[in-house]
């Protein structure tokens, strides 16, 4: 018995040795490529605080000096520019309960726009499904409409919307409806951008966090732009999020049909929640798997426009290093 006993054990080490062997060798991911598929039309998200109104800072106990000193404002619009991010998405959610956005700050807003010349405003409007949003209802989705409506009218050298509402069941035919309405009310030339979700995936306990390439088409007709939360992918060791990326990366380019694709990289904490873990999902695994993706082309999708980092408030000074060493095209203006 004991001699059995002995070479299950002997066995079962020898495989772990062989998967940890495998595991070390396997490269899914690619980083040494600077440069090449940075287009200069990047994304961030920003906080609530650089446009929304007094009403966020006493609720939340922020200083409004941190935002709203011109010196600060002008300091991030020079960041931007020089990291290559066009595209930014201030937070202004949740929506109201009966449809209506929260108030921006007027002086700010236009003070924020003053500063962020050549940088595409698009403020991010909506909020958590079934809570803040209703979209099963024409009443809440006309309200919506007409609040978003009014605030690119109140301030026209916004960009457009971006509109992100979790959860997002895929085949959710009214968040459609609710887009092809806002596509139509819109001023002309103004963009439709959403927060989309990345393929399904086995590893992701939560499906209502992941689309079909069905819904993908179905989504990417009445919005201009998706920036894809390519996270919270619960992959439990860093080179399965990056093989997870790549593959992702090529599905969504592929069923984004004619809409620009942003493809996100996460640089946030939230420890202790099952689907995210930052050791596994970070600004290098993404990047790595991102390239990969990217690579396995023999040229750029036409969709294709760049990296959404989510998000400017968790981003540090060795972050903004990555990423200038490896994905920044070497004619960044960095000094």
């Amino acid at each position: 018995m004991l001699r059995v006993l002995s070479r299950i054990l002997i066995t079962c080490l020898a495989l772990a040795g062989l998967a940890t062997a495998a595991y070390t060798l396997w490269t899914p991911g690619a980083r040494e490529v600077r440069g090449i598929h940075d287009l200069g039309a990047n994304g961030m998200w920003l906080s609530h605080g650089w446009i929304g109104d007094d009403g966020w800072f006493s609720k939340y106990r922020k200083k409004a000096a941190l935002y709203r000193d011109p010196e600060r404002i002008q300091e991030l619009a020079v960041k931007l520019q020089k990291y290559h991010i066009r595209d930014v998405y201030p937070h202004l959610c949740p929506t109201e309960p009966d449809g209506t956005i929260p108030p921006v700050d007027e002086a700010q807003t236009e003070l924020l726009l003053d500063h962020f010349q050549g940088i595409r405003v698009m403020p991010w409007i909506g909020g958590i499904l079934d809570t803040h949003c209703f979209l099963e209802s024409p009443e809440w989705r006309d309200a919506f409409c007409r609040s978003a409506i009014a605030l690119l009218k109140e301030h026209p050298r916004l960009a457009g919307l971006h509109v992100n509402i979790e959860p997002m069941p895929s085949g959710n035919r009214d968040f459609v409806l609710l887009l092809e309405t806002l596509k139509k009310r819109m001023p002309p030339g103004k963009v439709l951008s959403i927060a989309a979700y990345p393929p399904t995936t086995w590893l992701q306990p939560v499906i209502s966090l992941h689309w079909s390439e069905e819904y993908y088409r179905a989504i990417s007709k009445p919005v201009d732009q998706m920036a894809v939360m390519t996270y919270d992918s619960a992959a439990p060791m860093p080179k399965i999020y990056e093989h997870l990326m790549a593959g992702w990366t090529r599905e969504i380019l592929s069923w984004a049909e004619d809409s620009d694709v942003l493809l996100g990289i996460p640089v946030y904490d939230d420890t202790g929640v099952l689907y995210h873990s930052p050791r596994v999902e970070n600004i290098k695994t993404a990047l790595s798997g991102i390239h990969a993706g990217l690579l396995s082309s023999e040229r750029l999708p036409a969709n294709y426009k760049g990296t959404a980092i989510y998000c400017e408030w968790e981003m540090d000074d060795w972050e903004w290093e990555y990423y200038r060493e490896h994905f920044l095209s070497k004619s960044a203006n960095l000094q």
